[in-house]
């Protein structure tokens, strides 16, 4: 298992899932800072690109494992997405942004199931567990493509209390297949 806080470089078929950095607050407000793909985030919406500074910055100081979405085809950083440790031994959540102009072509699903393989084989992922708010069925339908269903009713709350969502948390428990050995 891999012991520093740092993540990888991965790839998948169109995107490129790198660390961020504090040259990415531009790129990082042109979604963090809309209206449309802040609706149901935890965090409040960006005023500023330096609005992202505190976040970056401490983001590989524990065992959450963030990445930016880069577009292969043209370098552009246009999300990002990570994984984070619940309470839960083995348990782990997931979290996405992506900016509104690629919504709806597949990017989250894909770069989540790369992060997810990846995790599986190196940081002993389990269970992958995930909340929406109830009325975001495009994050619905991400978890149902990583394979995650239905387990309980929850709720959360933006991170300056501005607002409390009821809420859905999916939950998937990742098994071996016994043919390839690969997460299924």
């Amino acid at each position: 298992m891999e012991e520093n806080h740092i993540v990888p470089v991965l790839e998948s078929e169109r995107l490129v899932l790198r660390p961020l950095t504090l040259d990415d607050l531009p790129a990082l407000f042109k979604w963090a800072g809309d209206e449309r793909v802040n609706r149901y985030m935890l965090y409040p919406l960006y005023k500023s690109k330096e609005d992202g500074r505190e976040w970056i910055s401490s983001l590989y100081k524990d065992d959450k494992k963030d990445f930016g979405f880069v577009l292969k085809a043209t370098g552009e950083l246009i999300g990002s997405g990570g994984i984070y440790p619940t309470d839960e031994p083995g348990v782990w959540s997931i979290g996405y942004n992506l900016r509104r102009d690629h919504w709806g072509q597949g990017l989250v699903p894909e770069a989540m199931q790369r992060i997810v393989s990846w995790a599986r084989e190196s940081l002993g992922l389990k269970v992958l567990e995930g909340s929406f708010a109830v009325g975001n069925d495009a994050s619905r339908r991400v978890m149902e493509k990583l394979g995650m269903t239905f387990y309980k009713d929850s709720e959360f709350t933006k991170l300056d209390g501005s607002e409390t969502f009821k809420a859905k948390t999916y939950r998937r428990v990742l098994t071996t297949g016994s043919e390839t050995g690969r997460c299924i």
